[in-house]
């Protein structure tokens, strides 16, 4: 059989070419650590790795939603247990100005501390965020949770004015938080506070009298119950607080998983890689000593 010059250089010239792309296509792998260059290169691979980076993407987010849920919480706690700390000392004050020993003096006096904790109270529940918006009115965060009316009567002069809904934050497939938490209830507590201090600042108040010992009462019983709302919305932020944690943590495990994955579809085999490049190219050489010694062979020289 014959091959003709020109058939056989094309052969030639297109497994030398072959190779070169080759060990090209090697060299970059080795260079770039990455095994897969093109599409091409792997093509279910390479569909394993968008999908992988897609979750990985949004793990990343979930993380950082977390992140930020768990830091308003724990704002939010902080503020609420200040706000049981003011109605801790306030029922204190109460109960000894429940005590019929007291003068008018003193009572006014206990009234002046009462005035200080109820400001206390009413500042933190319209406290607002870095942004500006009040933290405790719901989803009506351009407004202050509880608004105050000089005008109206004694014990109905504060009122809540924000809502109950949630500001929802997803924090993981299919799983939400609200990142907020209303003081709807606190309220109730300034307005009897409020009456306890207009009767203890009554000239010549006594608590022996039955109305103002009813109001003192009324009071105490208001504290108790300011102080139990508040410590249940503590409680439940704190085992949200809890629940975000172990999230975050499968979360973390989930992206070294992913990582871990990806490093393998990703990484270049160096050892295996290395041995085809050496192989290629002692393929190259081969070729193109053989295509010398070849072009330098004629027919003459076997006549």
């Amino acid at each position: 059989m014959r091959v003709a010059s020109g058939q056989y250089q094309s052969l030639i010239t297109n497994s030398l070419q072959q190779n070169q792309a080759r060990i090209d296509q090697l060299t970059q792998q080795l260079a770039s650590g990455s095994r897969i260059q093109l599409p091409s290169d792997d093509p279910i691979g390479n569909v394993r790795i968008s999908r992988l980076t897609r979750e990985q993407a949004m793990v990343t987010q979930y993380k950082d939603n977390i992140a930020t849920v768990k830091v308003r919480l724990l704002k939010n706690e902080n503020y609420l247990s200040s706000m049981v700390n003011d109605m801790g000392q306030a029922r204190d004050l109460l109960v000894w100005a429940a005590d019929g020993s007291n003068t008018s003096d003193d009572l006014k006096s206990m009234s002046q501390s009462l005035v200080s904790m109820r400001d206390s109270v009413l500042y933190t529940a319209n406290m607002k965020d870095q942004e500006g918006r009040y933290m405790f009115s719901g989803t009506a965060s351009d407004q202050p949770a509880i608004q105050f009316d000089a005008n109206a009567a004694i014990g109905s002069r504060y009122t809540y004015i924000g809502n109950t809904d949630s500001q929802v934050v997803v924090v993981g497939n299919g799983v939400t938080q609200a990142a907020n938490v209303d003081v709807k209830g606190v309220q109730d507590w300034l307005n009897k506070i409020d009456q306890v201090i207009t009767a203890l600042n009554a000239p010549g108040a006594n608590a022996n009298d039955p109305a103002t010992h009813a109001v003192i009462a009324s009071g105490i019983d208001g504290t108790d119950a300011g102080t139990d709302f508040l410590s249940n919305k503590i409680a439940i932020l704190g085992g949200s607080q809890n629940i975000l944690t172990t999230l975050d943590n499968n979360l973390s495990n989930v992206s070294l998983s992913n990582d871990s994955a990806l490093n393998d579809l990703k990484q270049t085999d160096v050892a295996a890689t290395t041995i085809d490049l050496n192989g290629y190219q002692t393929a190259l050489q081969a070729t193109y000593k053989t295509y010398a010694k070849v072009g330098n062979l004629s027919l003459f020289d076997v006549l």
